[in-house]
């Protein structure tokens, strides 16, 4: 019998797509799912879709500000109070270098998971700018030293396009609209989609897991 999977797709620019992220990776309810990260760009899945992006629609930002802290507060997602300066970010650059990193070692999601953590902390916790070009080579030496920090800056700008390009339309095929999304499968080969951190729950009680009864799951659908 087949194990649980997950597809969560993501971009570092959404604070809902980092809080999802972070529940995956640090929640025991997840533990027993195969669990597959794919880097897209929300920029253009916006654009596929025609749909306006949330800091553009009035009184949305607010809600959306207030929204990210009740999650990361029912969760104990470590996440600073207020927004990172001139957000949204380009994130392009950053997406690009990740899918690099997604292409090149396929089902071995180690070293973008480790990538995944510190760029998420650093923007959503540090506000460090990691779309700034020196600074996201910085945090890729740290990361991955700097022989493969660079190999992985120069496949983003050819592999890692094209592979962001075609994640974000897969994405986009399987019914995204916004972050995070996520493809689920459970053990009797049945696929759903889902939208947004608050429908975890959900997610658990599609793939056969029982939704834990404390903390911030008493919160979720």
């Amino acid at each position: 019998m087949a194990r649980p999977r997950i597809t969560l797709y993501l971009d570092t620019v959404s604070p809902f797509a980092y809080e999802a992220f972070y529940v995956l990776r640090h929640d025991p309810s997840f533990k027993a799912f195969e669990i597959n990260y794919v880097p897209i760009f929300l920029g253009g899945l916006m654009k596929n879709c025609g749909n306006t992006p949330p800091m553009n629609i009035k009184n949305k930002d607010k809600w959306i500000a207030a929204e990210r802290l009740r999650w990361a507060k029912a969760f104990s997602i470590p996440l600073k109070e207020d927004m990172p300066q001139n957000f949204p970010p380009l994130t392009l650059n950053t997406m690009r270098a990740l899918a690099a990193i997604h292409t090149a070692d396929g089902k071995n999601q180690g070293r973008l998971v480790r990538t995944l953590d510190v760029l998420f902390h650093k923007y959503w916790v540090d506000h460090t700018p990691t779309h700034e070009t020196e600074t996201l080579r910085s945090i890729l030496t740290d990361i991955l030293g700097e022989r493969e920090a660079e190999e992985v800056l120069a496949d983003a700008a050819t592999v890692g396009k094209k592979a962001l390009m075609e994640n974000t339309d897969r994405a986009f095929d399987d019914g995204a609209f916004g972050l995070p999304w996520m493809i689920c499968t459970n053990t009797e080969g049945q696929t759903e989609a889902f939208w947004g951190v608050d429908h975890l729950g959900q997610v658990l009680q599609f793939l056969g897991a029982e939704k834990p009864r404390q903390g911030g799951w008493k919160a979720v659908l």
